[in-house]
């Protein structure tokens, strides 16, 4: 069984989720805070990607992290590799909590994350598949040095998927 590795940052621990982290994982995936995620979704589905999280880490060697602040110790969202029979490919994905947003929480995990996944070579290439009306996650992609896959398969024929190389 693989290690869940704790990754730092500036001002972040990417660390394993706990079951302490999941009524502020419920609260938005129930909410239209998770629309471009397929949401809202009810506490059962949520239950179940909580838990798809953390298994992907057994089974497939990557899985999700949650965004600590170094300082407050406070959560503030997620950041992961997904993949499996449910994605095309290895995907990099995040999300921040509402108040946490726009602080570059997520750039920062993602970075980390990308570039942890390229050193332990869990794949030759990454993507993230974003709605098109997901402005600030596209931006992001763009930041982290993705670039528009038109060619990229998709399980949502309408997402954009940016490749990271």
């Amino acid at each position: 069984m693989t290690e869940i590795p704790t990754l730092e940052t500036e001002r972040l621990l990417l660390r394993p989720p706990k079951m302490e982290d999941w009524p502020d994982y419920l609260a938005p995936m129930t909410s239209e805070r998770s629309k471009f995620m397929g949401g809202p979704v009810s506490e059962r589905m949520a239950w179940g990607i909580f838990c798809h999280d953390v298994a992907q880490w057994s089974l497939m060697e990557h899985g999700a992290l949650m965004m600590v602040h170094r300082t407050t110790g406070a959560c503030l969202g997620q950041v992961g590799i997904n993949s499996g029979p449910l994605f095309p490919e290895h995907e990099l994905g995040w999300f921040v909590y509402a108040d946490a947003e726009g602080k570059g929480y997520a750039f920062e995990a993602a970075r980390t994350l990308r570039d942890w996944a390229s050193t332990w070579n869990v794949t030759q290439s990454l993507v993230s598949y974003i709605d098109p009306d997901n402005i600030r996650s596209c931006r992001l992609a763009e930041r982290l040095g993705g670039v528009l896959d038109a060619n990229a398969e998709r399980d949502d024929p309408n997402d954009l998927v940016y490749r990271y190389h």
